[in-house]
């Protein structure tokens, strides 16, 4: 069985991940929101997952504005895939459906 990926599953990284997961490339804030985190929390959570090779940043300006992208490396999504199959796994030795009724 494979392993659940201990830097992925803590929740608003596993959201931050799926949500990444779903599009090429995500402002900051964007995410900030979808996930329902504070800036701080946010970037606590995005420097882990880039300093695991798993997201990457990049900083820029829109207009005057500065801004920070956030996407999926890589070997991100291959940890993430992973980590949704340990998921599944660990679901179907219940008996449990995955999809809604």
């Amino acid at each position: 069985m494979p392993d659940l990926d201990p830097l992925i599953h803590a929740p608003a990284r596993l959201r931050v991940m799926s949500l990444l997961a779903a599009v090429e490339e995500a402002e900051f804030a964007f995410v900030r929101d979808e996930v329902g985190v504070s800036d701080s929390v946010l970037s606590k959570h995005s420097a882990a997952l880039e300093a695991a090779g798993y997201v990457l940043i990049r900083k820029g300006h829109v207009g005057k504005r500065p801004r920070t992208w956030l996407k999926l490396s890589p070997v991100g999504r291959r940890a993430f895939e992973a980590h949704i199959t340990a998921l599944r796994d660990i679901v179907a030795r219940s008996g449990l459906s995955l999809t809604p009724n």
